[in-house]
């Protein structure tokens, strides 16, 4: 908190000469290689970014102060302005992209997503869309999103201090303790009101050709039945199966799944990649699909085949689309 807090005084008294400097980098970056004015489009978006940290420091405490402080802990209130916070967050983040960038969207089927507790699994490739859920489907629905996410995200304080008081998991990479969490996250589907869903990355993590072929030797070594599944994939990386499936046994007979994939956030895995100018004028194309909890088989070596099925049905989707741009990962 420190540290952002700093940051944005520091960035708001030295905004009138990073830009210029921002303007002298760009016009010889584009002289040189014809890159397109990337850091003065990054410097009023960071900027962007702390001031939306710092409002959220500030609605964090009125919350706290206005739901009974320490008496409010998990109180319907409190969560409900904890989603409130974290959409109006989303939307202040990605908004901010959008018009700096040239970002601009296209959504498919989004009336799937309708309020009505359903699990949601989106692809998961980019830092951005992260952002998918409360942008796209929390604020016009008015849904609060139940999120698994990485432990790494905390180092936001908005997040990690909201995620505390609303039903969040946060998982780390290669935990020691997987059945700890796999048990977290099957706790989270219990008692979604109509007005809450819940998320989960397939994935675990952005994917890569190397990460896809990676996974797709491990799976061959250590799971030869369900490897000539994985290795068809081409643009996911195959779905790690234990929170998945402990989601579909445990959530609540006939909870729907939604599945979301997109493309068009291909190669923007970091920031350095933004700075490279992957981002400017981008077309983002996301799709939903809704699956009735009803048809879902029973066990889990069904309920394998039947996950990999619609997680190929997307990857189909998405090269399609990318040999439609004429694009790749």
């Amino acid at each position: 908190m420190a540290a952002e807090i700093f940051g944005f005084l520091l960035l708001t008294v030295l905004s009138p000469l990073l830009m210029l400097i921002a303007l002298l980098v760009d016009s010889v970056l584009w002289v040189r290689n014809r890159r397109p004015f990337v850091t003065i489009r990054m410097i009023p978006a960071i900027w962007w970014f702390l001031f939306g940290e710092m409002k959220a420091y500030l609605k964090l405490v009125f919350i706290y102060a206005f739901t009974g402080g320490p008496w409010g802990r998990g109180s319907i209130r409190r969560r409900r302005w904890i989603y409130a916070l974290r959409i109006a967050w989303a939307r202040n983040h990605l908004i901010a992209i959008r018009i700096l960038f040239g970002l601009k969207f296209e959504l498919e089927n989004l009336q799937v997503t309708t309020p009505g507790a359903y699990i949601l699994m989106p692809r998961h490739v980019s830092i951005l869309d992260n952002l998918i859920g409360d942008v796209f489907i929390g604020h016009p629905q008015g849904i609060g999103v139940r999120y698994v996410i990485k432990e790494e995200i905390r180092a936001l304080t908005p997040i990690d201090i909201g995620g505390r008081w609303i039903p969040t998991v946060f998982v780390k990479r290669g935990s020691l303790d997987p059945d700890t969490e796999i048990a977290a996250v099957r706790a989270l589907t219990h008692d979604m009101s109509p007005g809450e869903i819940m998320a989960i990355y397939p994935e675990g993590t952005r994917p890569t050709p190397a990460k896809i072929a990676r996974a797709q030797e491990v799976i061959a070594e250590r799971q030869p039945g369900i490897w000539p599944m994985a290795a068809r994939l081409n643009h996911l990386l195959p779905p790690r199966l234990g929170g998945p499936l402990a989601i579909l046994d445990e959530a609540a007979a006939g909870t729907d799944i939604v599945f979301c994939g997109h493309v068009g956030f291909e190669g923007l895995r970091t920031v350095k990649d933004v700075w490279a100018g992957v981002l400017v004028g981008r077309e983002i194309k996301i799709r939903f699909w809704r699956y009735d909890g009803t048809t879902i088989p029973e066990g889990d070596d069904l309920r394998t085949e039947w996950l990999y099925e619609k997680w190929q049905m997307i990857d189909d989707w998405v090269g399609e689309e990318l040999a439609a741009r004429g694009e790749s990962d």
